[in-house]
């Protein structure tokens, strides 16, 4: 038996994946806030068990480690997907601190706490997979989006970091960087309404959830949706003047 937990699996990349990896075997337990979301999805599954939960909430964590105990007693791969976005500019009344830490709970901190908790059964049932969905805002930062990039910035290094730490463990862990990918969550409205950025948009969740099974089972250490957007780190770093120049014109 595959044992696979994802979290945001109520729509868009989550509910993607979930299927995804149910076509591969995989035995799924699905986590959001959407109990009826939930229930629908695990539904068209082959095996699938759901928990409605806020992740932010203090007792999240040890709930989730508690269920794959009594469920399973192993996890091969925990997808931490769940993520929001609330755009502001730092001045803006809704922005500065407030903001900064309403993204940094549920984009990283979240992400941090259910890792930890999960991460002895991780490690036991090696060879496992950690992925965790950043963004390519983890690579650049957008006008109104600081906060949001803040957070998923803070993801794309620390997961880095547990990458060197865990691989001596059995546990591998990768990162996925979706583009602007049309969702519940993501409307990309001002993308879709402007000539020269309409492009740029996919409403594709599928593809990221394929890029999420070769990064998880496949073993690879990163994958953009699309590919082309891992040009945009380096060229950012390469090129600054030229981001500094588009860069203002742009919106999340």
């Amino acid at each position: 038996m595959k044992a696979a937990l994802v979290t945001g699996a109520s729509s868009g990349i989550g509910a993607a994946t979930a299927r995804r990896l149910d076509r591969e075997g995989y035995t799924l337990l699905l986590v959001a806030r959407r109990e009826e979301r939930l229930r629908a999805l695990a539904a068209e599954l082959r095996s699938a068990a759901w928990l409605a939960a806020d992740l932010t909430a203090d007792g999240a964590p040890a709930q989730l480690a508690a269920w794959v105990a009594d469920e399973w007693g192993r996890l091969d791969l925990l997808v931490n997907n769940a993520g929001a976005a609330w755009r502001a500019r730092f001045g803006d009344p809704d922005g500065g601190y407030a903001s900064a830490q309403r993204n940094m709970e549920l984009n990283f901190f979240a992400t941090v706490r259910v890792t930890e908790a999960l991460h002895g059964v991780l490690r036991r049932s090696a060879p496992s997979a950690i992925v965790n969905v950043c963004s390519v805002s983890s690579r650049i930062a957008m006008r109104s989006a600081g906060a949001y990039s803040a957070s998923k910035f803070a993801l794309a290094g620390w997961t880095e970091t547990l990458r060197f730490e865990e691989a001596p463990h059995g546990v591998h862990v990768g990162a996925v960087f979706p583009g602007f990918i049309t969702t519940e969550g993501f409307p990309q409205a001002d993308l879709r309404e402007r000539r020269l950025t309409r492009w740029m948009v996919s409403a594709d969740t599928d593809k990221v959830a394929d890029a999420i099974y070769a990064v998880g089972p496949g073993g690879r250490p990163e994958r953009s949706v699309p590919r082309a957007f891992g040009l945009v780190g380096p060229l950012r770093h390469v090129t600054p003047w030229l981001w500094r120049l588009v860069g203002p014109r742009i919106r999340r």
